[in-house]
C-alpha cells in the first residue's frame, strides 16, 4: 500500500478551484464592506431594542454606575470582523499558490488534505463568530444571532434591512467556503488511495527496476566492461619492416654526405 500523488477527477478539481475563486471574492467583498463597523453595532443595538439579545448601551450603563464592564460578545466584537478579513485574504493567497503548484504538478493530495483541514477550521470559527451566542445580558440571552435566525423583515421599519441582508450574505458565503473546502478535503482523502491501474503500474515499474539490476548489462556490469576496455595493451618491442621502409634505409646508408657526417 502506498500514498498516491495523483489527483482523481481532474476536471472536478478545476471546477472546485473556480468555485473557490468565486467564494473567496465574495467573502473579501462582503467582509471588506463590513469593516471596520459598517453595520455590526447597528444590528446589535436593533437586536437589543427588539429584545433579541443584549444592548451595547449596557457598557455605558456599567461605566455610569461604576460596575464591572461586561465582555462584548464575540458576534458583536470588532475582533470577528478583522478575523474574517484576515481569513479571506489568506484564502485568496492559498488559492493563488494552489493554482501555481497545480499547474506545476506539485499540488499533491497529501498537501491539499493538510491545508484544507486548517482552512476549514479557520472558516468554522468564522461562522461560529458570526452566528455565535450572546449571553452577556441574562434577561435577553441569545444562542444564535438574530439576523441569522430571523427574517430581515423585522429590521425594515428601522431602516436596517439592507444591513441585515449584508450580514446574512456574509454568513452564507462563509458556509459556502466551508462546503468547498470540505469537498476538497474529501476529494484529497479519496485521491490518497491508489487505483488498481496505479498499483499495477507501480508493480511493473518495480519489476522492471529489479530486472535491470540483475541483468548482465546493469550498471555494475557496464562499469566492469568499461574498466576492461581501458586496460592498455602492450606494444611490440620492434616495428615490422616493410619493403618500402627497407629501401629507404638502404638509400640512407649510401648517401656520401651522411657517411661523412658519421665519420666527422
Amino acid at each position: 500500500m502506498f500514498i498516491s500523488k495523483k489527483w482523481r477527477y481532474f476536471w472536478v478539481m478545476i471546477g472546485l478551484m473556480v468555485a473557490e475563486l468565486a467564494g473567496t471574492v465574495a467573502t473579501l467583498t462582503l467582509f471588506g464592506i463590513a469593516s471596520p463597523d459598517a453595520y455590526r453595532t447597528q444590528l446589535w443595538k436593533l437586536g437589543g431594542e427588539l429584545g433579541f439579545n443584549s444592548s451595547p448601551e449596557q457598557i455605558l450603563y456599567a461605566y455610569a454606575n461604576y460596575r464591572p464592564i461586561p465582555p462584548t460578545p464575540l458576534v458583536w466584537s470588532g475582533f470577528i470582523t478583522n478575523y474574517n478579513i484576515v481569513v479571506s485574504v489568506l484564502s485568496m493567497f492559498i488559492l493563488l499558490v494552489k493554482v501555481v503548484l497545480f499547474i506545476m504538478h506539485m499540488w499533491v493530495p497529501i498537501v491539499s488534505v493538510i491545508i484544507d483541514a486548517i482552512v476549514i477550521a479557520l472558516w468554522s470559527f468564522s461562522a461560529y463568530g458570526q452566528a455565535g451566542p450572546d449571553h452577556s445580558d441574562p434577561a435577553h440571552p441569545s444562542s444564535v444571532a438574530w439576523y441569522i435566525a430571523k427574517s430581515c423583515s423585522v429590521a425594515e421599519a428601522s431602516g436596517n434591512k439592507h444591513n441585515c441582508e449584508m450580514a446574512k450574505g456574509a454568513f452564507a458565503s462563509t458556509i459556502f467556503m466551508i462546503g468547498i473546502f470540505t469537498f476538497n478535503l474529501g476529494l484529497g482523502i479519496w485521491s490518497l488511495f491508489p487505483t488498481e491501474e496505479m498499483k499495477e503500474a507501480r508493480k511493473a515499474k518495480k519489476a522492471r527496476k529489479e530486472e535491470e539490476q540483475s541483468s548482465p548489462y546493469s550498471e555494475d556490469a557496464g562499469e566492469k566492461l568499461w574498466e576492461l576496455r581501458n586496460i592498455q595493451q602492450p606494444t611490440p618491442a620492434f616495428s615490422p619492416y616493410t619493403p618500402r621502409t627497407l629501401a629507404f634505409n638502404t638509400l640512407d646508408r649510401q648517401l656520401p654526405l651522411r657517411e661523412k657526417e658519421q665519420y666527422a
